[in-house]
């Protein structure tokens, strides 16, 4: 293990151990923006679902972009323009008083990550070799894990659901990650694989592309339905809990389910993907898909379970279905599965306000019956995956 460890790339560990301190800070105030809007704001169920929604709709709508640009620009530009913008987005977050300036940074924050995050999972599979790819597609789950352990807990103690004093730390830490991406990129910038311009894809061949990849389209659609209900999560579940009778402390409970789920991952990501890494790649994703609709009505460590198998297992998927010249793009893509983090909220504020908090299942089997319905989808390209394979098998050998 240690000497796959000293492989990997500066850079990578610089991705990781950022996206470690990253996630640690905005676990400490995004988890809570539904419950703040909610008790502070006075917003409806709706209108807070609206609010937390519109985050990953600006993703949706330029997810794609993100990818494609850094295919085309390069990486680096991209990273350190969108990192730096998404430090700026903290501090509006931080200053805003009203709904609808939430609305407004709420959406800057969708765009930022859905620029930053395909950019960067690109850039870990440029510089990462092969045989590496699965450990370190793991540490940086595990690192997004780490920093949700901790996150959740404190941004309760710093009492994230009534007050946005949070968000000035999670600018201050983007800040800082910057400024080492930036230092990191200058020193590493003859160990960086070049880019090629004349080989990245147009937009017009980029879409026509992954639209017609008969594997890519029914995962797309499949894993909509997987994000669908982990959308609600941080969305639906906040709301319940907070609005519930039957818990006493709701914020404080939902900080500890959401410090459980990371733990959990930490605990089971390591033996689940050794187990699983020997399946086809698309039987995770099914298995994990089931898992996250049966859990809505369980348990948070099943919740965790599929969970882990849907987006450890993804990006795995993701860079053996793309090709080295269209990898940004086909991360970028996948991204149009956060559709399902749009409806989520919607979905969660409408149930809660038509049935109440007080009516649990009436909230919680309708979401699960929907985030069933990617199982068929993921499916289908199960079974087209393996005759791809099939088909390529041959001329791999014959070269």
């Amino acid at each position: 293990m240690k000497q796959y460890l000293r492989q990997i790339h500066p850079l990578a560990w610089t991705i990781i151990i950022g996206t470690m301190f990253g996630r640690l800070v905005t676990s400490m105030s995004i988890p809570f923006l539904s419950i703040y809007l909610t008790r502070v704001l006075d917003a409806t169920p709706t209108q807070t679902g609206v609010t937390v929604a519109v985050s990953s709709l600006a993703g949706v709508m330029v997810s794609f972009y993100g990818g494609y640009i850094s295919d085309r620009i390069g990486r680096k530009i991209v990273m350190l323009i969108s990192v730096f913008s998404w430090a700026g987005v903290f501090f509006i977050f931080s200053a805003a008083e009203h709904l609808w300036v939430f609305f407004v940074a709420n959406t800057l924050n969708g765009l930022c990550r859905a620029v930053f995050e395909p950019t960067s999972r690109a850039l870990l599979s440029d510089i990462t070799s092969p045989e590496n790819k699965l450990l370190v597609f793991n540490l940086r789950y595990a690192a997004i894990n780490l920093g949700v352990v901790f996150g959740p807990i404190i941004g309760f103690q710093l009492g994230s659901s009534e007050s946005t004093f949070p968000f000035v730390i999670s600018g201050l830490v983007y800040i800082a990650y910057g400024l080492v991406l930036f230092l990191q990129f200058k020193l590493q910038h003859a160990n960086l694989p070049e880019r090629h311009q004349a080989t990245a894809p147009r937009l017009r061949e980029a879409l026509m592309t992954t639209g017609r990849d008969r594997v890519f389209l029914p995962v797309l659609i499949g894993t909509t339905f997987c994000v669908l209900g982990y959308g609600h999560f941080s969305s639906t579940l906040a709301q319940y809990l907070a609005r519930s009778p039957i818990f006493e402390n709701g914020s404080q409970m939902f900080s500890y389910m959401l410090s459980l789920n990371a733990v959990t991952v930490l605990i089971i990501q390591y033996p689940l993907v050794r187990t699983f890494r020997n399946f086809p790649p698309l039987v995770p994703l099914i298995v994990g898909n089931l898992l996250v609709a049966t859990s809505l009505m369980m348990s948070v460590i099943l919740f965790t379970i599929g969970e882990v198998l849907l987006f450890t297992m993804m990006d795995m998927l993701i860079d053996r279905i793309a090709k080295p010249e269209w990898k940004g793009t086909y991360f970028g893509t996948i991204g149009f599965n956060n559709i399902g983090s749009v409806i989520a909220p919607v979905m969660g504020g409408v149930l809660l306000s038509q049935f109440g908090a007080e009516n649990g299942l009436a909230v919680f089997l309708p979401i699960a019956l929907t985030t069933a319905l990617g199982v068929p989808f993921l499916l289908i390209a199960h079974r087209r995956l393996v005759v791809r394979e099939k088909q390529t098998e041959p001329t791999s050998l014959s070269m």
